[in-house]
C-alpha cells in the first residue's frame, strides 16, 4: 500500500501497475503526486510553488526580451539619425 508524502493517507493504487512518471493524486489532501520510481515505489510531491516559480522566470524572460527589443529600436534610431 502506499501513502501520500504529505498527509500520509494510503492510496488506493497497486505498486505493480504504476508507472515511472505517471501522476497520481491523494483523495485525503489533493496533492498531485508524481511516481519518481518503481519497486519499490517513491512518490514525489509536485509543488505548485515550483510551477508558479517557473511562470515568473517566464514572464521575467519575456520582460528581458522586450527591454532588449527596445534596445535594439534605439540602436537602429542613432543609426538613422547619423545617416
Amino acid at each position: 500500500m502506499l501513502r501520500c508524502p504529505d498527509c500520509s493517507a494510503e492510496l488506493d493504487v497497486d505498486e505493480d501497475e504504476v508507472e515511472e512518471g505517471e501522476i497520481l493524486t491523494c483523495p485525503e489532501c489533493e496533492s498531485e503526486l508524481e511516481v519518481s520510481q518503481t519497486h519499490p515505489v517513491a512518490l514525489n510531491p509536485i509543488s505548485e510553488d515550483v510551477e508558479e516559480e517557473d511562470e515568473e522566470d517566464d514572464l521575467e524572460e519575456n520582460k528581458k526580451d522586450a527591454d532588449e527589443d527596445e534596445e535594439d529600436e534605439d540602436d537602429d534610431d542613432e543609426e538613422d539619425e547619423e545617416e
